[in-house]
């Protein structure tokens, strides 16, 4: 075992449910793999900018004339080296307004890259980031899972599992915590979930 990626993309700082649920199961991975190096992303403190018609020019083969966009170019790069570099992969994910937080998609935007995290062959898409642990840390405020009248309004979990998948992240695990705006159900939502990292095997 030698790395594992630790992204937050919440913007509720400490009062952040998933970035306490993704220090929870990095230590917990700590536990399973001692010596694991980590490799931390917060996605709202050091973010990457939105793509624009100024990076798709370079992707098309434009010089680089700015030297901001130079570096986000350079950040951009860095996002998917640390991914093919991680064996296990924690992934904060609140839900706002039924999907995930901008950030979050930016740093998807970042590694979903033809010909280097994913190709097309007669068969159609491929994933290249195979081989690793992805734990997703989810919470959202309503109940959206299971028979929930409101599941079909989830586009945050199904979002990420489409996403990942679709670049060879098939191996993943939902840590989930959910109906936190619902009174009384929050704290035994958040009990649930940590009973989950609390139980988890290597």
């Amino acid at each position: 075992m030698n790395s594992i990626l630790h992204i937050d993309s919440s913007i509720l700082g400490g009062y952040s449910a998933t970035r306490a649920l993704t220090a929870d199961i990095v230590a917990k991975q700590q536990a399973l793999h001692p010596g694991a190096r980590i490799v931390r992303r917060d996605l709202v403190a050091d973010a990457a900018l939105h793509l624009s018609d100024a990076h798709m020019a370079v992707f098309q083969g434009a010089p680089v004339s700015d030297p901001h966009l130079g570096q986000d170019l350079a950040t951009g790069g860095a996002y998917l080296d640390e991914l093919f570099a991680a064996d296990i992969v924690v992934i904060g994910a609140p839900m706002y307004n039924f999907s995930i937080p901008s950030q979050l998609k930016g740093w998807i935007d970042r590694v979903a890259v033809a010909g280097r995290s994913f190709k097309y062959g007669p068969n159609g898409p491929e994933g290249l980031v195979t081989g690793k642990k992805v734990f997703i840390a989810s919470a959202r405020g309503g109940v959206y899972s299971g028979q929930s009248p409101l599941a079909a309004l989830d586009h945050q979990e199904s979002y990420l599992l489409a996403a990942l998948g679709f670049i060879g992240l098939t191996d993943v695990t939902i840590i989930r915590a959910e109906g936190l705006a619902l009174g009384d159900e929050a704290k035994a939502a958040l009990a649930g979930a940590k009973a989950q990292i609390d139980a988890l095997a290597a």
